[in-house]
């Protein structure tokens, strides 16, 4: 199982409802949105396809294995040239071995005629306790947790997709702030250069400026480089060639309300816990099936046959008594019928099926610990996850005034380095907290 919180299917649910609600979801096609990047990604993702095709594959397995009920019906025609010499003796018949039918007769001899047999037959196992039922429900139970495995696969992959785009937009949106950073820090080096050309600060301030322009530029080409890896990313998870995407910044204008809403989920419908109980039912219907074998099988069949032969019913006595021509041995000239009913119980089977039932219970326990270890796990981060999303809420109301104040400040640093009231070092540890602030506020807003 792949390890995947109720704070997940909370997060993807509402972001894709909020974003298909707003307005500025319908913009101009060169915007991609969420729904839109999902929907891609169902549609193109091979994993996804092949899960697909195994679910329709166990579909069509149903149809078969309700078929395998029908009687067997069987037609035979058969035309041969050949002796009809005969021996006393036992014999088993072998791939290949002759069978035939004539007089015995002291020496072998060449005489050889057409013969035919032209037959039909029916049988069907027509009770067996319940067996054929029970092979159609444990198709059906395949069927079952092949689809859940399918639309387990879709909502991991919708997961996936929502926060690699939610992590693209945020990078986007960190180039941003990481340019401002770059140009606020480039503005400063030309007033420390140009205090320092006219003696007002030390030289060593341009030194110091000029690192920080680095320590900016590279800032913001890691940023750069993040952004392409997460555009990368999502171009993989959608099945599309890798490209640049132009995101929907509606998740940065406003705060989707229902995100502090959890009483529109329930975590029985979690798609891992359904997986998980379609796997439980499959185990518990092969359980069924098996036991089905201990039992007998009740059949009904029937044969007709005709049978046509170049050999006359005087060659025991007349060895001439025979013909060469086709038509004499492929023209049918007696028949044959039979019908009846059989029971068949192999009693020792019992005793392997027995085990085979109990094996197949441990299994279905098994499961049954894997699906309680899962629920745990789910009602864990159910829990945790109404915190964070009340926690970051929070920090999403008051990082303004955090961003606020630090600007604030660094303006003041500013302000007091042009008139010599202050150091470079007070003026560069004010942009960093400006910086940082700017970038958490960026998280929390796409985060929100």
């Amino acid at each position: 199982m792949k390890s995947t919180g109720t704070s997940s299917i909370q997060i993807v649910t509402a972001l894709l409802i909020f974003s298909a609600s707003m307005p500025g979801s319908s913009k101009a096609q060169s915007v991609l949105t969420l729904p839109e990047a999902v929907q891609t990604a169902v549609q193109n993702y091979g994993t996804i396809k092949a899960k697909l095709n195994y679910a329709k594959a166990s579909a069509t397995e149903v149809t078969e294995t309700k078929r395998e009920y029908l009687p067997n019906l069987n037609f035979g025609a058969e035309q041969v040239f050949g002796t009809a010499n005969e021996n006393y003796g036992p014999m088993y018949p072998l791939q290949g071995a002759v069978s035939s039918a004539g007089p015995v007769t002291a020496n072998q001899n060449p005489n050889a005629a057409f013969g035919s047999l032209y037959l039909s037959n029916i049988n069907w196992d027509f009770f067996a306790f319940g067996r054929a039922i029970e092979k159609v429900k444990t198709a059906e139970a395949t069927a079952s947790r092949d689809t859940k495995d399918w639309q387990q696969e879709i909502f991991q992959q919708q997961v996936k997709v929502t926060a690699t785009y939610l992590n693209l937009l945020a990078a986007q949106r960190l180039i941003e702030s990481w340019r401002k950073n770059f140009y606020r820090t480039d503005t400063l080096r030309d007033v420390v250069v140009t205090r320092a050309k006219h003696g007002l600060n030390p030289g060593v301030d341009s030194a110091q400026a000029n690192a920080e322009v680095a320590n900016a530029k590279i800032s913001l080409i890691n940023a750069i480089d993040f952004e392409q890896e997460q555009s990368n990313l999502l171009a993989q998870l959608m099945g599309v060639p890798s490209q640049s995407f132009t995101l929907d910044t509606v998740f940065v204008s406003k705060v989707p309300a229902e995100l502090s809403d959890t009483s529109i989920f329930q975590l029985e419908n979690h798609p891992v816990l359904q997986w998980y109980k379609s796997r439980i039912t499959l185990s518990t219907e092969l359980e069924k099936y098996e036991r089905t074998y201990s039992y007998p099988t009740f059949s009904l069949f029937g044969v007709a046959q005709t049978r046509g032969s170049g050999f006359g019913s005087g060659y025991a006595q007349n060895p001439h008594d025979y013909s060469t021509g086709y038509w004499n041995g492929a023209e049918p000239t007696t028949g044959n019928y039979l019908a009846g009913i059989s029971v068949t119980w192999n009693f020792t089977q019992t005793l392997r099926v027995s085990q085979q039932t109990k094996a197949q219970k441990f299994v279905t326990e098994g499961l049954q610990d894997e699906y309680s270890l899962a629920d745990q796990q789910l009602t864990a981060q159910w829990e945790l996850s109404k915190t964070k999303i009340t926690n970051a809420l929070d920090n999403y109301f008051l990082a303004p005034v955090q961003v606020k104040a630090a600007a604030q400040a660094y303006l003041q640093k500013v302000t007091l380095y042009k008139h010599g009231l202050t150091n470079l070092v007070d003026v560069t540890q004010a942009a960093y907290v400006l910086t940082m602030m700017n970038t958490l506020s960026t998280h929390l807003q796409v985060l929100c």
